[in-house]
């Protein structure tokens, strides 16, 4: 070969199995390079050595074993358990010159490889020990088994003293070699990797062990947790179902409380109406365009003083009411909400002032309001009748006036109308429908012909005299004048207001049960929203604790799956560990 190998190498040699009864089972003999020649040990060690079933130390009788080959076999017991080594004393024929000192050196040779094998490397005990260690000869062995294969006797040629002491303890190594390789190749391979198998085993079944024991805990832990929620919630439902009925029960209170009050307060302002009305200031004229915007500023000013005075009376006591209804929400629905939700409920409060609105719309609500500024005698027979009759009674007669011929209706005192109280009898007949009875009659009387009128002017001229006659005909006059240049604008403007408070007072008072309603109805709008903010939050804790329930119930079914696979592969590894120490009896302890 022109190439040199390395001191690594593996070369490859076949040999005839027909030649060596070993090679038939497959047998491989790796022949290394020398402990002392390469650099590489370790290299070579995990390259060939560690599929090796049994070693066989051929060390020089002639010296001692060698610092180089101890280390190597040191290297391979820390890759492999307690290795089978065989120690062959090789050129044990050179002790033949010498017999007087064969005992002793053989003696030495002996005792320094008992301590290797036993004291140092520990793989074998000191009875096993006396079986590992031969003296040989390999050249004789080798020669004689040359001569046999030539057909000549063993024993022939040059041969040392001793010869058959050393070719049968050579042919005892070979059987026990033989032996030990057959057994030995099972041990090897499989006795570190069974003690591993069942060290992992162990392993796995603590591993096992721990996760059943802390996944049921976690079980435990969850059902209780789980358990916690789902009182937790049906509390949560039950109380709010309470509360709801309560706070229904306080906002109908509240609410009717408001009305009361709007209502009272209203009506009391009704009756100060001409009060507010004399306050207003502003340029008055007959004329219909300064009218018209003398009306519409007037309905504002109504109805910025009347929403303002309400405002004074009823808002601050309403907003304390709401507030303090709003507080008992809050500390009441506070256990149901989790802790860091109940620092935020202050924030589901408006921080604005709730203002009441009263929307009296003066403007739509006196629309139909038509004054009467023309002059009127305060004496005069119009304005008589209407002081007298009221307004409706006067129109009716003064009807009948105009036209005598018109039948004018009389009440009957036998047929009451469908709203009247009792039936009207002459007893219970009212002074203002006697009057107008009677000034109706006059009326018809007077209108009959006009010699009444002589016939009665007559009467008083007579009785009275002309000249008291004409002295009040004078002062009638006067008063007349009087009143006829006092008739200013100022004076209409008060007579405007008049009319005015009147046609507004009863148009007013129409609404003040629909104001008061729709008050009481804000306030309620108002108390439901903030509930209603406060159920929100206590739904969304519903939902965050049935997803909480939802999720423990989810984890609780995977821990007893857990449970389930740890025990199942807990079995499964007690299973193995049984089949391992099955195959340890039967391959490994009785090869022992």
């Amino acid at each position: 070969m022109d190439k040199d190998l390395e001191a690594g190498c593996l070369v490859h040699v076949f040999w005839p199995k027909a030649k060596c009864a070993l090679l038939r089972d497959d047998l491989v003999l790796v022949d290394s390079p020398g402990t002392d020649v390469t650099t590489e040990l370790d290299t070579w060690i995990d390259k060939f050595c560690l599929d090796a079933d049994v070693f066989v130390l051929v060390a020089n009788s002639e010296s001692t074993l060698m610092n180089t080959e101890k280390h190597f076999f040191h290297k391979v017991n820390e890759r492999l358990s307690k290795p089978n080594i065989f120690i062959l004393n090789n050129r044990w024929d050179a002790s033949a010159s010498e017999p007087e000192y064969m005992e002793d050196v053989r003696r030495q040779h002996m005792e320094r490889c008992l301590t290797f094998l036993v004291d140092e490397l520990k793989v074998v005990d000191l009875s096993e020990a006396q079986n590992r260690i031969f003296f040989v000869s390999a050249k004789e062995v080798l020669s004689a088994r040359k001569q046999k294969a030539q057909g000549m006797p063993e024993s022939g040629g040059a041969l040392a003293e001793g010869f058959q002491t050393r070719f049968q303890e050579f042919q005892n190594f070979e059987q026990i070699f033989e032996e030990c390789i057959s057994q030995s190749a099972v041990k090897t391979k499989f006795e570190q990797h069974t003690i591993r198998a069942k060290q992992i085993i162990d392993t796995v079944k603590n591993i096992m062990d721990a996760i059943n024991v802390a996944a049921a805990e976690k079980r435990v832990h969850s059902m209780e947790e789980r358990e916690d929620q789902k009182d937790r919630l049906e509390f949560v439902r039950n109380q709010l179902n309470i509360l709801t009925e309560d706070i229904k029960r306080k906002i109908k209170q509240v609410t009717e409380e408001v009305e009361n009050k709007v209502s009272s307060a209203m009506t009391d302002e009704i009756c100060r109406l001409s009060v507010l009305v004399d306050e207003f200031y502003s340029d008055f004229h007959p004329s219909s365009q300064v009218l018209k915007l003398y009306k519409s500023e007037l309905n504002k000013h109504i109805e910025d003083g009347l929403g303002r005075n309400l405002a004074d009376r009823c808002s601050t006591e309403v907003n304390q009411s709401m507030h303090q209804s709003q507080q008992e929400m809050i500390e009441n629905l506070t256990p149901l909400l989790p802790s860091g939700v109940q620092n935020q409920l202050q924030l589901l409060i408006p921080c604005r002032k709730f203002d009441l609105s009263y929307d009296l719309n003066c403007h739509s609500l006196c629309s139909d309001f038509q004054e009467d500024i023309t002059f009127h005698f305060s004496l005069g027979w119009t304005t008589l009748v209407n002081r007298f009759l009221g307004p409706k009674n006067a129109h009716r007669v003064l009807l009948g006036l105009a036209d005598p011929t018109s039948q004018m209706p009389r009440p009957l005192a036998s047929t009451p109308s469908a709203t009247c109280l009792p039936a009207v009898t002459p007893e219970n007949v009212s002074q203002e429908e006697l009057m107008v009875s009677l000034v109706t009659s006059l009326a018809s009387l007077t209108s009959r012909t006009s010699m009444s009128i002589i016939i009665v002017g007559g009467v008083v001229w007579r009785t009275v005299g002309w000249k008291l006659i004409c002295l009040s005909l004078s002062m009638y006059g006067l008063l007349y004048l009087y009143e006829k240049l006092t008739w200013t604008t100022k004076a209409k403007e008060r007579a405007f207001k008049q009319q005015f408070v009147n046609y507004a007072t009863e148009k007013l008072q129409m609404i003040v049960s629909f104001t008061s309603a729709n008050c009481s109805h804000q306030v309620q709008q108002e108390m439901a929203t903030t509930f209603a903010r406060l159920c929100q939050q206590v739904d969304v804790t519903q939902k965050n604790l049935e997803e909480e329930i939802a999720r423990l119930s989810k984890e609780i079914d995977q821990l007893e799956k857990i449970q389930s696979n740890s025990k199942h592969l807990r079995n499964k590894a007690i299973h193995l560990e049984n089949e391992l120490d099955v195959f340890t009896k039967h391959f490994l302890q009785q090869n022992k």
